[in-house]
């Protein structure tokens, strides 16, 4: 089946309705929830395979942040869905106004390969939550976890509802060449520019998760020994391959020194004397990315790892002390298992740093001070982040998780998913017992007192 075949079969599916009640979504995504349950031990391996992920990290973040959120959806589906009241303003006497969550109809999700499953499944959950039919389009650099993924939505989901292309550029070329009703992409900066340059020619909404260089900034009043964990942790999950991973470190000056003994002291009881060595630490995706971030290694600014077996594509967690904007890890998102440290001397120096570069999708602060988060939480422009902790903020359906600027557009998780693949259509029904005439012609001087009056 060619990709115009299949994007057509979804759109004959939508037409039939069969999505509209809420009781065909509720059982689409019982099933889904099934059959993901029942392939936990597949996935894991595809992820290990793809990524070396352990099994309990791809719990921790890909299979079970998907059941939460798919359970979630499942809870409150039916409220969702329901119209919703409005107020009725006295021009529109008598009437009652409402609105209905329609669904967009056709819609593609495009994932990258960092969080293969959680970044697929979740904006599948969202989708059909909604009512939509869906064209899934995995990353080819996961190619493992992707054909787990078809197997899993095939089994269990009509193909007119969810239907799996599989393949590279060409087929990611294909798509976008087809008219969808809603796009959904996850991925790099460059591609999302592609996506929404694409849509733009038939006028399709999109949502772009996109990147970008997160700051995390340790103020010198932190709790350095918490801060140290959660910084390490948030940084090399997954080798650092997290879209929301802290990209670099600001440290006040007058705290460095410490800060930095704590991380070397994490990295070691985290991952071991000899992290490659260390068979749950993981692997970067493919030679190209492996390549690449070994060229942002300036080794005459290595404090912590620095090394890597090619064979494996493994990198050993490292810290870059002494780090200068006009680095060369400063250049780019680094998407791996690299830390560089930079220190500044007042916070208004880390703030203006970070206001100097695109809005990132996330930013970190570690203080105790209510006064300094409050002024980064207002003035530092961001998509999401947390105070005295990295990453755990997109762990929840009850916030939706997005960019800002070039870190994206639109968000998800939660209400948010359903709101994000859904139109809201606004209706005013009018009453017929009562018609005033003062919005007829002709006008008058009693009739302009009374539209001025009903009005205000």
């Amino acid at each position: 089946m060619t990709i115009a075949d299949t994007v057509e079969r979804c759109r004959a599916h939508f037409a039939t309705g069969a999505t509209i009640p809420v009781e065909a979504r509720i059982e689409a995504l019982r099933a889904l929830e099934r059959a993901i349950v029942e392939n936990e031990d597949r996935i894991n391996e595809a992820l290990r395979v793809d990524l070396g992920k352990s099994a309990t990290e791809s719990y921790m973040c890909e299979v079970g942040m998907t059941l939460a959120e798919l359970r979630y959806q499942l809870r409150h589906v039916r409220r969702w869905a329901r119209r919703h009241r409005a107020r009725t303003g006295l021009a529109n006497f008598h009437a009652k106004s409402f609105t209905i969550a329609e669904p967009y109809g056709t819609v593609l999700i495009m994932s990258p390969w960092n969080y293969p499953f959680m970044l697929t499944m979740e904006p599948l959950v969202g989708a059909i939550a909604a009512g939509n039919c869906c064209v899934v389009k995995p990353s080819a650099y996961s190619p493992a976890t992707s054909a787990v993924m078809r197997d899993i939505i095939s089994s269990c989901l009509e193909p007119g509802l969810a239907s799996v292309v599989e393949g590279g550029r060409a087929e990611n070329a294909a798509l976008l060449d087809e008219r969808f009703d809603y796009i959904f992409f996850t991925g790099s900066v460059a591609v999302g520019t592609l996506v929404m340059r694409k849509a733009s020619e038939h006028l399709t909404p999109v949502t772009l998760e996109l990147g970008g260089k997160s700051p995390c900034i340790i103020a010198a009043d932190a709790d350095l020994k918490v801060a140290a964990a959660r910084v390490v942790f948030g940084k090399y999950l997954n080798c650092g391959q997290t879209c929301v991973a802290p990209d670099y470190i600001l440290v006040d000056e007058r705290v460095h020194d410490e800060f930095l003994k704590l991380v070397r002291a994490q990295i070691e009881e985290m991952f071991g004397a000899a992290p490659l060595d260390n068979p749950q630490w993981g692997k970067i995706v493919n030679r190209k990315h492996f390549d690449r971030l070994m060229g942002l290694i300036d080794p005459a600014k290595v404090v912590v790892g620095g090394q890597a077996n090619a064979e494996t594509l493994q990198i050993a967690p490292t810290v870059l002390d002494g780090v200068t904007e006009d680095d060369a890890v400063m250049g780019e998102e680094i998407f791996g298992p690299i830390m560089p440290i930079i220190t500044y001397r007042d916070v208004k120096e880390a703030e203006a740093s970070i206001k100097r570069r695109p809005k990132p999708l996330a930013c970190y602060l570690f203080t105790r001070d209510a006064a300094l988060e409050d002024r980064f939480l207002r003035h530092v422009p961001f998509g999401g982040g947390c105070v005295n902790d990295t990453i755990v903020h997109l762990a929840t359906s009850s916030m939706g998780f997005g960019g800002v600027g070039a870190s994206g557009m639109g968000s998800y998780h939660g209400k948010k998913s359903f709101d994000t693949f859904s139109h809201e259509k606004s209706i005013l029904k009018k009453y017929l017992w009562i018609d005033l005439p003062m919005r007829y012609q002709p006008y008058t001087a009693a009739k302009d007192r009374l539209i001025r009056t009903f009005l205000r």
